[in-house]
This record gives C-alpha cells, structure tokens and sequence, in this order.
C-alpha cells in the first residue's frame, strides 16, 4: 500500500540484451515475461530503427512522452545499461520504417520489487529525495541514489542528514561510487558532504567520477550529503552510488589533536595535518595519550614544511617520554600487527603508504628523524591490542641545500673542518634553484696550523639589477663576500680581512688562505628584492707551502723589473698532477725606497676569464696597490689602457697570480713594475705623456719605464753598434779553421822529417859525420861573419838540409 504518492510500493527494472537484426515481432516461442527488442545498424544512426526510454513517469494514467523527462534512444548493438524506475512506470517506445523486419529484435527482462531499500529515512516534505536520519531511530544502515543500480536521473538534487547524538561520530563508507566525470572540480553531477547539519557547514569535499574505497567520517554528531545531477542532452549511464552509515561512540576522540598547531583533516578518523609557521615546532600524540589507545584505528599525520620561492624547510622528529606500540602478544619484532611508519622522502604523494623510511614497534624510543624534503608523514596503525602509545617532538628547519651540518640553531651558518674532510662542495641555499631573498648565510673553512684553503667558484650567478657593476663597493644588491680569518695565538677572538666582494656573473677568481690565517670565511647576503640561482664552489685543505712556490719573489733594492707567468712568452699549463693541488700559486712583494711609489704596467695580458660575463673563475691576476684594502682582480684577454696601470699608494704593491684545478692555460701576462717619485718637484726623468718622475738611471735603458703610450724615456736615446752576433762567430769559426789547417800541414811536414832522417846508410859514423858537420862549421865561419857554431836563427829545418849537402859533397869526391 502507498502511504502518499511519493512513497512508492514497487519499481520496474528494465535490461536490454545485446540484440539481433530481427522483425518487430514477439516470437511465439518466447516466454511472456520476455520482451523482443530491435538491433539496429550503427551507420542509420538511429534514424530508421531505434527504442526510446523513459523511467520518469510520474502518472501513469497520464502518460505524455513530449512532457516527460527523455531517458535515452538507442539503436546499433549495444543495448542500455540497467534502468530502474523513478516511480512506478517504465516506458519503452520502439520505432521502424523498415519494411521487412524479423523476430527478436530485442529481448528484456523486467522485475518488480519493494522500493524500501530506497527509504533511508524520514522524507522531507515536498521533496523528491531529501531524507533525515536520526540515530535513536536506525544507528546503522545503507544509503544509495534514487534508482540505483540503474543510471541515474539527470537534473535532480537529492540530500541525506544524518543527525546523531551529542557523543556519536558519523561514518558513510561508499561501497560502489559511478558518478559521471567531467573534471576534476566535478563540474556536473557531484556529491558533496559538509561536515555539519546544512550548507554553511565546512565541506568535506566534492566527489565525482569513480571512487575506490571512499569513506567519510563527521566531525562531531552531524553530518550533510547532497547529491547533484545536471539537466543536459548527452547520454549518460551512470549507476550513482550505494553505501552504509553508521553512528558510534567508539569512534576516534578527536582531543588528542592540538588544535593550536594542528588541524583535523576533515573527512578522517583521526588523520590531523601540521603545517609550518615558519620555523614553528610542536608536540603530536597517538590518540588518547597518556592514556591506552583503542584497538583497530588507523591514523596519519601529515607535517608539512614551507616549500614555495622564499622558503624551504625540512622536518625533525624526536620521539621522547614514551613509546609503546606491542607488535603482538608474543613480542614479535617485524611489528606485524601494530606499527608506526615514518615517510621522510614523501611517498604519500605517490600513494606509496608500502615504501616507508622506518617501521617501528615495541617499547624502544626510536632514532631522531629528518625528512629529506618539507614533508614528514607518519602512519599509525594500533592493530589488534592496546598501547601506551608514542609522544614526539616535530621542528621545521630552514632546508637550505647545502652539504655539512648547519648551525645547531637552525641559521644559515656552515663550519667546515680539515679534520672532517680535506675538500668538498658547498652551495649557495638551494642552488641551482634560486636562493631566498633576504637571506645571509656564512660559510666558514677551519684549517689545521700546517694548511690553507683553496676555493674555486663555478658556476656564479646573483641577482644584480646594473650588470655592469659586478665587484667591490659596486655590489649593493645580492653579493658574496670572502674573508681571510685570523685568531691570534692563545685568542679567542677571531679578526677578519676582507679580500673581496662580488655579484652579478662576475665569480670570484679562486683564492687561497694567507700562510697567518686560520682559514676563510665566504659570506652571502640576499637582499628583499628578486633572486637568482647563486653559486656553486669547491674547497680543498692543503699542506702550507713555499710562498713563492711557482714563481714570484721579494723585490728590494731595485729601481724597476719585469714580472711575468710562468713559462712567459710560452702559455701557463693547465692543472699538473706532479704539481700539489694541479694550480699555480704565484706572489710578488715589491718594495721600494721612502717617498717613492711603485708604477705596474700589464703590458702583456691574456688570462682565462671574462669579468663582465663569468668573472674569474679559472685563473686571476690580483694585485694590492694598498695592502690594508681589497685588491683588484684581473682576468680576460687584453686589459683597457686605464686597467693595465696601477700605482701603488705606498712604496710596497704585492701581486698574485693564482689558477684553479679547472684552468685550461692562456698566454699569460707580462709586467714592467717602475720605482716612481712621489712628490711635486722631479729632480729625476720627468715622463712627457704620463708625468711620472722615475730614476735617470732608467733613462734609455731599453725598457718603457713611463708606462702605456709613453716612450719618452727611451726616446733620442744614442743607440750603440750593432753587432752582428752570427758574422761574429761565422768569422771566429773560419779563422779557427785555418789555424787548424795550418798546424795539420806542419805536423805532417814534421812527421816526413823524421821518416827521412830515420833512413840514413849504415856505414856512416858519426865521427864521419861530425867531421862533416865541422867543415860546415869552418864554411859557416869563413862565410858567415866567423860564427863558431850554427846560428841559433837557424831552424831543425835548416840543419837538416846543410847535413844533406855534406852527405851529397862526400859522394862526389
């Protein structure tokens, strides 16, 4: 019996089955409770055979299909999904203008049934599907959409309160959820829940398309679901939705949560989420802390770090007081019933709940934690037993992206120590993405007494809004300052230098500790402005050295000099493994006399670099004309007429020249370094151009002493002879040549002396021979001016032919 006429008794379900081509016949053999229906072909596109249906009839008796709500025309092979009935009536139109036909067209089956599964709870007056559900009348039950599981209507709303008592929590678990899907935002047919009696209550949330697994918890004792479909032309077949309700005291209580800090996540048992207030920190409970927590709950927490252009934290977990998660009854350690699992790396945003980072269980207070990004969740499941339950501490951290361990109070502050590691990487906050604005991080390298620090910056890129200005002073945006640091012995108290800044492309050449510092110290500073990627850069510990290692020197006593890089002309070499640390380290002090300055000319410049695109950040050229400022850095290929001189403010300038790990080699740079007078009146050589007063010693000594564009020194300067170096040794090599051809023919004439002398006859005896040489003798004295004896001026040469002559005179006789 109907107690009113919207309180319906029974409904009409209706399934097609896939058709045949067939005449618009019933066939005799047919059961009477079957219905024949029609395959039409899908190019006809429902224009020769088709079957209209409608479900919405309200009156039966007055049955007007031009007036009633369409429910769908359908031909081809594909018949409709299941259909219930709105009211009481389901009406099938079938339409041909075919000729001939045959049987079993289409085929149906239909059912009448009690529509009380529909009747939830109180209807609300004057309204198609509006229903209150009291728990004192019906604590649990099952819910679903007017003609489930036949497609839905379109273009009707539909709501379900549930109004439970002062202690009760509400429950909806949807068991099947097809909702048609036109987006993410759910567009067209919803269903939303607000978690409260009516509309203004907070929403839950907004649900379509197909839901897996969809369960709903109230906040407090009432709960609103509304179910919206739109009146539009496309033909949709969705089944709508079939779920249960359930109200309960033994729900999770909701006190555990720190509403100052946290929320609950509406929708949920228990899950709460903690976001960040910067740098804010908290305490979370298992539920019912201090107290046993119940059996059979399941809750998240969700600790969540800022994360967006200026900020990045990461979260700390400390779990103190308490901890007592039983895995089961006979103390089994793989926590297979209750459990905690801790996520650092954010697997919940791939749903990866089965990858955690930690699974804890038992009465052990596990490790401190540290996510590895701004997000921290933790899953607790209580299982089949009670526990104390867990009580942690959560902290967000300011993630600055940097390797080694930040100050202990969270600031941007980095201490790198050689004991720990003799070289490393570090990087300006989340570099290569962009650094927080308004930011100030110190980077600060502790050596042993026996080292220095090497640091080598690429790549470098700070914010600086004039381009052109990327050094010193110039630098008031976003800068990178670095310092030498010295602590006196027995001190505290550290003392710093500063040996340069620097910003927009222009990267800091590489630099070492001086051999009195205890290390270096970089400092970045952010300005309130706009950001950029920041730097990256390496630092290496290494054994002090020699001073002037590579090359370099003191100068003294000197009126001028030339400096230069090692190999000059040749090109400075790349990175060398026979040498320590594979780079060239070179220092120059050059001192002169009282009241005199020192005059550099870089005559000669060709050094890895550009300073207005990318700075130094391979090799650099630094020379200190005051050695209490910061020096100036030098690279790039050739130097303006203005940057190749300087002149020192006192009588000492020092000059460096250093290359990092990643030079590649340049030509180098050459130097005239000049003893300059400092005072008004020059009593010395006055240069014509420049107007420097240098020594008259220099004074046409071969060498540009005034400076770049000024030869004046050298000018109407008497230029020596030039001597031909190669027709002196040509000449030198030919006079040794004749020489040597002179004394070969005398010792060969000797060497034939002596053979002839060597072959004289036998029976010549020397008296005989004496007597020879006696009568030479006596002629030599009769004919020669009366000498006795042979004439000292008389050579070997001429004895020998006068004993010739004897010897020829005897044989004639």
């Amino acid at each position: 019996m109907l107690n009113s006429k919207h309180l319906l008794i029974h409904h009409i379900t209706l399934h097609l089955l896939k058709s045949t081509t067939a005449s618009p016949h019933v066939s005799k053999q047919a059961p009477q409770h079957l219905l024949t229906c029609v395959r039409v072909l899908p190019w006809d596109r429902c224009s020769h055979e088709y079957l209209d249906i409608y479900t919405e009839i309200k009156d039966p008796k007055k049955v007007d299909l031009l007036t009633t709500p369409f429910g769908g025309r359908y031909c081809g092979g594909i018949s409709p999904r299941l259909r219930v009935s709105l009211y009481t009536t389901i009406v099938i139109s079938f339409y041909t203008d075919l000729l001939n036909t045959t049987s079993e067209l289409f085929i149906g089956k239909y059912k009448f049934f009690n529509d009380s599964k529909y009747m939830v709870g109180d209807l609300v007056p004057d309204t198609l599907c509006g229903y209150v559900i009291h728990s004192d009348l019906k604590k649990n039950g099952q819910f679903m959409t007017l003609t489930y599981p036949g497609a839905y209507p379109k273009n009707i709303t539909c709501y379900y309160k549930f109004i439970g008592r002062r202690e009760q929590r509400i429950r909806l678990e949807f068991r099947d959820f097809d909702l048609f899907y036109g987006g993410p935002h759910c567009p067209f047919d919803q269903v939303k829940m607000y978690d409260g009696p009516n509309y203004i209550a907070p929403l839950i949330g907004t649900y379509c398309g197909q839901q897996r697994n969809l369960v709903i918890f109230s906040t407090g004792s009432t709960l609103l679901l509304t179910f919206t479909t739109l009146e539009r032309i496309a033909d949709t077949q969705n089944r709508g939705f079939q779920g249960i309700f359930n109200f309960s005291e033994s729900y999770v209580k909701l006190d555990f949560i720190n509403t100052l800090d946290s929320e609950h996540i509406r929708g949920t048992e228990c899950d709460q989420r903690i976001l960040s207030k910067r740098e804010s920190n908290g305490t979370v409970y298992s539920p019912n802390y201090p107290f046993p927590y119940l059996p059979n709950i399941v809750c998240r927490y969700f600790i969540y770090g800022l994360q967006d252009a200026q900020n990045l934290e990461r979260v700390r977990l400390q779990f103190f007081d308490r901890f007592d998660i039983p895995a089961d009854l006979k103390g089994d350690k793989n926590c297979s019933d209750g459990y905690l699992r801790i996520y650092l790396k954010g697997q919940e945003t791939e749903n990866a709940y089965d990858s955690p980072d930690y699974e804890v269980c038992g009465k052990t207070l596990p490790q401190t934690v540290v996510s590895t990004g701004p997000r921290l969740v933790m899953v607790f499941s209580s299982g089949k037993f009670q526990g104390g339950g867990f009580k942690a501490h959560y902290k967000f951290e300011t993630e600055y992206k940097i390797p080694g361990t930040p100050s202990p109070d969270g600031k941007c502050i980095f201490t790198y120590y050689s004991s720990s590691r003799k070289d490393g990487i570090f990087n300006s906050p989340r570099h290569p993405a962009n650094y927080p604005s308004n930011t100030t991080c110190e980077f600060t390298f502790q050596a042993n007494p026996d080292e220095q620090v090497r640091l080598s910056f690429s790549p470098f890129e700070l914010k600086s809004e004039k381009n052109n200005l990327t050094y010193g002073n110039h630098c008031q945006e976003d800068w990178v300052e670095i310092y030498n640091v010295y602590k006196p012995v027995g001190s505290d108290i550290e003392r710093e230098r500063l040996n340069g800044r620097y910003c927009g492309m222009a990267a800091p050449g590489p630099i070492e500790s001086e051999l009195e510092a205890v290390g270096l110290r970089v400092v970045l500073r952010t300005d309130h402005g706009n950001v950029s990627s920041g730097f990256g850069a390496r630092y290496q510990f290494k054994k002090k050295e020699m001073l002037f290692r590579d090359c370099g020197g003191n100068i003294t006593n000197e009126e001028y000099g030339i400096i230069h890089s090692p190999h000059w002309p040749k090109k400075y070499d790349g990175p060398d493994p026979d040498r320590k640390g594979g780079a060239f380290s070179c220092t120059w002090f050059i001192h002169v006399r009282p009241y005199h300055k020192i005059l550099l000319w870089l005559q000669s410049f060709s050094v890895e670099g550009n300073p207005a695109e990318r700075g130094c950040p391979a090799a650099v050229v630094r020379v200190w004309p005051d050695l209490d400022k910061v020096p100036i850095e030098l690279c790039g290929e050739g130097l303006s007429d203005d940057a190749s001189i300087i002149i020192s403010k006192s009588s000492l300038m020092r000059v460096a020249f250093l290359t990092a790990d990643r030079a590649v080699g340049a030509k180098g740079f050459e130097g005239i370094w000049t003893e300059i007078q400092d005072s008004p009146k020059c009593e010395q050589f006055l240069c014509s151009k420049n107007n420097f007063c240098i020594s008259k010693n220099l004074r046409c000594n071969g060498v540009p002493n005034c400076g770049v564009g000024d030869l004046s020194d050298e000018d109407s300067c008497v230029k020596d002879p030039v001597v031909n170096v190669l027709m002196l040794v040509g000449v030198g090599l030919g006079i040794s040549s004749v020489l040597l051809i002179v004394v070969c023919i005398w010792c060969h004439r000797k060497h034939v002396k002596r053979r002839e002398e060597g072959a004289l006859p036998h029976h010549v005896h020397v008296c005989e021979r004496g007597a020879r040489f006696a009568s030479v003798d006596s002629v030599g004295h009769s004919g020669i001016n009366g000498d006795r004896s042979l004439s000292p001026v008389l050579g070997a040469r001429q004895a020998h032919h006068l004993s010739r002559t004897s010897l020829r005179t005897e044989t004639v006789v």
